[in-house]
């Protein structure tokens, strides 16, 4: 069935973005290859070309297709954004205009605080809602504590647990992806992501199983795509990360340690370290049990991680930008030369 734009996801945000005029049509993107990019509209599905390098799309985007050529992503609602892996300097696009971002993760040796932070100062940075499924909850004696610690993580998200492998549970998810609604599943390999794709989804793409010894998987998913969901929306599955690096996730960083950062604006010195200052009031939250002095670390570790991607990915734009330029510059003295 051809879908409508409403179905698609198309809001009056992006309307306002443009004025269409001939053939010009809305595409949503539902995956990104190296020199082409697919899409979906009402027309139904097309091949586009992009109007620069493909990497400048993510898999979720708007644009406007004339013909077959694609215009610039339209402004996002939402972006989910990290360093790339390597030793890159620069972001790398998962996914746009999802709302709902699921955290996968499962009732087993693959659970793990830090981690789920990770995740959530991204997802909050990004703009969407946080939702953590946590899976295999058949096979571990107590799920609900599970549910429990993640819950603690932030008064914003959702935290289910289910198994994957029950249609009727994973059904239990159909609110986050009906109706037009994109929900985009990330975490590690072997957690299930797969599993419960192909369960919302007509899809159905091979899974793995997992090492016993560590609960670790090996990546089924290779790529994004944006596929249909049974209950009327979409769903992106994601490769498992191997490494979430942080970049541009300052306010995500301050919403995930909001109690942190609100007993830090307490101390007495503006530049408290929160280590041996007077009138630290974080340490004393510490010392009275209050705050845990893990949480603290945790803090700092994402905090300094975050602002060193950060400068190290705006040096790496700044000096694309000037390469870019010189490259202008060359081509524009190129034409007046000819000229003569």
């Amino acid at each position: 069935m051809i879908p409508t734009l409403k179905s698609l996801g198309w809001t009056p945000a992006f309307a306002r973005q443009v004025d269409l005029v001939d053939e010009d049509h809305p595409v949503r993107v539902t995956a990104v290859h190296r020199s082409r990019l697919d899409g979906l509209s009402e027309k139904g599905p097309i091949s586009l070309s992009p109007v620069g390098p493909a990497g400048m799309y993510a898999v979720g985007d708007w644009v406007i297709a004339t013909g077959h050529a694609a215009s610039e992503p339209l402004e996002r609602v939402t972006e989910i954004t990290r360093r790339a892996a390597g030793e890159d300097s620069k972001p790398q696009l998962i996914a746009a205009n999802v709302d709902t971002l699921g955290i996968v993760t499962s009732c087993n040796a693959d659970f793990n605080i830090a981690r789920l932070e990770r995740y959530l100062a991204m997802c909050a940075a990004s703009g969407c809602l946080p939702l953590v499924i946590l899976t295999k909850a058949d096979q571990s004696d107590d799920p609900a504590s599970y549910v429990k610690q993640a819950q603690k993580l932030s008064t914003l998200l959702t935290a289910i647990a289910i198994n994957a492998t029950d249609e009727e549970d994973v059904a239990r998810l159909t609110p986050w992806c009906s109706d037009g609604q994109t929900l985009a599943l990330v975490g590690s390999s072997g957690v299930g992501k797969t599993t419960i794709q192909n369960r919302l989804t007509d899809v159905i793409d091979t899974t793995q199983g997992i090492r016993a010894d560590d609960a670790k998987g090996r990546h089924t998913t290779t790529n994004r795509n944006l596929r249909a969901a049974r209950a009327g929306g979409w769903l992106i599955d994601t490769p498992g990360m191997r490494e979430l690096r942080l970049v541009d996730a300052t306010t995500g960083v301050d919403e995930v340690f909001a109690d942190l950062t609100e007993l830090a604006t307490q101390c007495k010195f503006n530049d408290c370290a929160h280590q041996t200052e007077p009138g630290c009031a974080v340490r004393v939250a510490i010392d009275a049990g209050d705050i845990d002095a893990d949480r603290l670390e945790r803090w700092r570790k994402l905090e300094k991680e975050n602002r060193f991607n950060t400068a190290t990915v705006g040096e790496n734009r700044g000096h694309m930008k000037r390469l870019q330029k010189m490259y202008d510059e060359g081509q524009a003295r190129g034409k007046a030369k000819r000229k003569f």
